[in-house]
């Protein structure tokens, strides 16, 4: 998997007011030499960041400093991999968006 922080607009408070909140995007890219491996990897990644147990999140992510707010997988292949031209390499895109406020 290759984890990527991707660009983001700010709006609203300044960032340097610790009573505001925050978000981060970050794309999760599952890849390997087949379609069911990176499918596999792309379950866990959702598994571990959006799952949930009896109404909570299934696996607790510390932020220091603040509290995790809310996860959204805004960003899903839906079970459509990419395959390379030379149909070598196989990947799995997966943008998910992490809300914090200040503990």
């Amino acid at each position: 998997m290759i984890l990527d922080s991707l660009p983001a607009a700010f709006a609203g408070p300044p960032l340097w007011d610790w009573h505001a909140d925050a978000a981060w995007a970050y794309q999760v890219t599952s890849v390997g030499e087949r379609v069911d491996q990176v499918e596999w990897l792309a379950d866990r990644v959702r598994a571990g960041i959006v799952g949930r147990r009896d109404g909570n999140w299934a696996h607790d992510l510390h932020v220091p400093e603040a509290r995790v707010i809310d996860r959204e997988l805004t960003y899903d292949a839906g079970g459509e991999p990419s395959v390379s031209a030379a149909g070598a390499i196989v990947s799995y895109v997966q943008r998910v968006t992490i809300t914090v406020t200040p503990a």
